[in-house]
């Protein structure tokens, strides 16, 4: 795996660990914990999105001419996703967590098929076409600020 492909998906990764703290707190029945697992791995998921629609992508546009392609599909998607941050948010703050599990699954459901979409197209693709100084920059910045 080169750069790209290798530390964007380890944010992936980490990302994962997040969806099962959070989960493992809906269990146990500790809804603050729940909620505080949320905010964390919303913070990292935004941070993540940010990342790849205000450097990666338009890199990979640039370097491409490619605008209307996967790029395109990885933001309606971040979209998608981000449509259910809110119900989420306020099912665990209504301590709701029967809403707040659904909406998790779904959460959990909607990103794995994106992350593989990303992991096994779209990474790769900007590892051949980006250079290693510009893959270096992405990756930087993908570390700094991390929450």
């Amino acid at each position: 795996m080169s750069t790209i492909t290798t530390r964007f998906t380890h944010d992936h990764r980490r990302s994962d660990e997040g969806f099962a703290a959070l989960e493992a707190a809906l269990l146990t029945g500790s809804v603050d914990a729940a909620l505080g697992a949320w905010e964390t791995l919303q913070a990292e998921l935004q941070h993540h999105f940010l990342i790849e629609e205000e450097a990666l992508f338009p890199a990979f546009e640039a370097a491409t001419g490619m605008n209307g392609g996967p790029t395109e599909v990885m933001r309606l998607e971040h979209a998608q996703i981000r449509e259910l941050f809110a119900p989420l948010a306020s099912a665990l703050e209504a301590k709701e967590t029967e809403a707040a599990r659904d909406l998790l699954e779904t959460l959990l459901v909607m990103l794995q098929q994106h992350n593989m979409k990303e992991e096994n197209v779209l990474y790769p693709m900007c590892d051949q076409v980006l250079g290693a100084g510009q893959q270096e920059a992405l990756v930087q910045r993908l570390a700094a600020n991390s929450p």
